[in-house]
């Protein structure tokens, strides 16, 4: 066996003659633990909020999406739409029309985005899973709108003698007259059938209704779209699948994943993460100066027996190993301790959610691996460079005075 690390094993399991080290020691001890565990439980819970979060942007948006290039709408023809039909990653596609509108009941107003979709909608999307009441009837002259809006206008479900009144500017050049006889918008009642509830924005942005409708609103005619919908199978490629969408539509359109569609959300996330990450790897790097000064302590209590390993022969760097070496496994051992209690405390949230947002609602968090790693590894390299710098305070000087 490597004669530093025997010396630094039986180091780190001896207990001194002295009992401030050894209560240095094991407080030195106690906050890698809690320190590692710590921080394991803080990017499990942000994961779990991370997916808690997107699960409701996931329920709205497709695997993929075809916006314009440029503008508004694109044309789509019947040869395109038999093409991407085609195409062997696509389970089903979904054509929508969007535009910004005014939306009028019994004089209250609201403005918000009317979206016209085909009946592939539901297949594309899982948007008729978050109705909250009513029901996903979007057929001739009914709409599906977010809480948000029909908490400001108060259009009750079904209400066929006064439907919603959207209403949206007329296509056009140049600035309306007074003196013209015509409106300088136009109209469309529609009559709420259910609702919907997923997030604050997205509750507050739209209502949703039947394509042809929203067409002969903007005055577009039936190859117009602002954007299609794609749900790909699940074995297809996703980069395989975008680029033959991508070849089919040309120019005209940008192809986006469900991560590009969410980018701002998803860089948001994953800033709060890392920022939460650098917080507590600072709390550890000032934890981790007790190691610095647990190990000097060390040197100091086992000086006599330093001495009599440098008569016997041992070198001044074979000494700054054994002191090294205890401080690396010091820090591994605290924190795989440490990672363990984490993964238990997560484990059993999980299995028995214990800790709850509201009665129904469990605290999110997800166990992943990779922040297992991430933790060992930091542990590790604060332990490595805390080690290092306590073992070089072993000089010649020092065992041979």
């Amino acid at each position: 066996m490597n004669f530093p690390f025997y010396i630094a094993k039986r180091y780190l399991r001896s207990k001194s003659s002295q009992n401030a080290v050894n209560i240095i020691n094991f407080i030195t001890f106690l906050v890698i633990v809690i320190g590692s565990a710590a921080l394991f439980i803080v990017l499990s819970a942000f994961a779990g909020l991370k997916t808690f979060s997107l699960q409701f942007t996931n329920s709205f948006d497709p695997d993929l999406k075809a916006v314009p290039a440029s503008g508004k709408v694109y044309t789509l023809s019947e040869e395109e739409l038999v093409k991407l039909g085609a195409l062997e990653g696509v389970d089903s596609f979904s054509r929508e029309l969007e535009e910004r509108v005014y939306l009028t009941f019994r004089e209250k107003g609201v403005l918000a985005s009317i979206k016209g979709v085909d009946d592939n909608y539901q297949l594309v999307t899982g948007v008729d899973s978050t109705i909250y009441f009513g029901n996903w009837g979007v057929t001739e002259h009914n709409a599906v709108l977010g809480i948000g809006i029909y908490n400001t206008l108060g259009a009750p479900i079904n209400n066929y003698r006064n439907p919603i009144m959207v209403l949206a500017p007329k296509p056009g050049k140049g600035s309306f007259s007074p003196q013209s006889l015509d409106k300088p918008y136009n109209d469309l009642a529609l009559v709420l059938s259910g609702v919907y509830a997923i997030e604050d924005n997205l509750d507050k942005k739209y209502i949703i209704t039947q394509l042809d409708l929203v067409q002969d609103l903007l005055e577009k005619d039936s190859t117009m779209v602002s954007g299609v919908n794609f749900k790909l199978k699940t074995d297809a490629s996703l980069e395989n699948t975008r680029a033959n969408i991508k070849t089919v539509l040309g120019n005209k359109a940008l192809v986006l994943t469900r991560r590009e569609l969410n980018s701002t959300l998803h860089r948001m996330l994953n800033t709060e993460n890392v920022a939460t990450y650098l917080i507590f790897t600072l709390v550890l790097i000032i934890a981790l100066f007790n190691v610095v000064g647990a190990i000097i302590m060390m040197i100091l209590d086992k000086q006599q027996n330093s001495k009599t390993l440098y008569a016997l022969g041992a070198t001044i760097s074979e000494l700054r190993s054994i002191y090294f070496k205890q401080g690396v496994l010091l820090t591994a051992l605290g924190g795989f301790i440490g990672v363990l209690l984490g993964g238990l405390l997560i484990g059993s949230q999980l299995a028995f959610s214990w800790l709850r947002i509201t009665p129904s609602l469990a605290y999110p968090v997800e166990f992943k691996f990779i922040n297992v790693a991430l933790v060992f590894a930091t542990i590790l390299v604060l332990g490595f460079i805390s080690a290092k710098i306590s073992s070089s305070r072993i000089t010649k000087s020092l065992v041979s005075a």
